[in-house]
């Protein structure tokens, strides 16, 4: 039997997703039962002290600055996303053939490139839908922060600010399997090569060595570890 270089999208590309979900499956395990070894909960810890301080506060005018820039940021890359998928669907009505050249090491056949095509924008629609929600949640807390004269609970401000963090977090990846997706169209190899790539970077960003800590609150008020 001979071995042909479509053969190659069949193994690699298949190993490269299975690389990069399998390294979620393993950190989301992390999260779950040892969540100070993650960045996550570090972050998490962050974001419930900076609301913790900041709904006490008299004045709220940096936080609301703070959740302004990152609404402006959700907003920018949910506007970049939705570009890049309007742009990619665009391409699949020119049936475009750059991407079909003898220089592309690997199946370049028209039903696996409208995979590609596919694979790529569905990446990009979920990272768009993801980024909108953060933006969603982050304009809900700065309605509840800026409220005049409120009782608004804690809980509620913590878990608007909380939840826009966490699908900024998951359009964040959907952004990194979208550039693994990306790299298939040059070829199975290079993707296999980028996802081997990714889940190192990953590993280094995602895991946690620091302590968890707490911020520090003028010496009058006294908190409850």
């Amino acid at each position: 039997m001979i071995f042909q270089k479509e053969y190659l999208d069949l193994v690699l590309v298949p190993s490269g997703l299975l690389l990069m979900f399998g390294y979620h499956l393993y950190i989301l395990h992390k999260y779950l039962h040892c969540p100070n070894t993650t960045i996550f909960d570090f972050e998490y810890n962050d974001k419930k002290d900076w609301v913790d301080k900041v709904i006490k506060m008299p004045k709220k005018d940096n936080a609301l600055t703070v959740l302004g820039s990152n609404t402006n940021a959700a907003t920018f890359l949910a506007s970049v996303s939705l570009t890049l998928s309007s742009l990619i669907g665009a391409w699949i009505a020119n049936n475009s053939s750059i991407f079909q050249s003898q220089l592309i090491y690997g199946d370049t056949r028209s039903s696996t490139m409208s995979i590609k095509y596919i694979s790529l924008l569905i990446c990009f629609i979920l990272a768009f839908s993801c980024f909108i929600q953060s933006a969603r949640c982050f304009i809900h807390s700065n309605y509840l922060l800026s409220a005049p004269d409120s009782n608004i609970p804690l809980k509620y401000v913590e878990l608007a600010v909380t939840r826009g963090g966490d699908f900024w977090s998951l359009g964040l990846r959907a952004l990194y399997f979208a550039i693994n997706m990306l790299l298939w169209f040059f070829g199975p190899i290079p993707m296999f090569a980028t996802s081997v790539v990714m889940v190192l970077l990953l590993y280094y960003l995602d895991t946690n060595t620091t302590l968890l800590h707490r911020l520090k609150y003028p010496e009058k008020r006294s908190i409850h570890l």
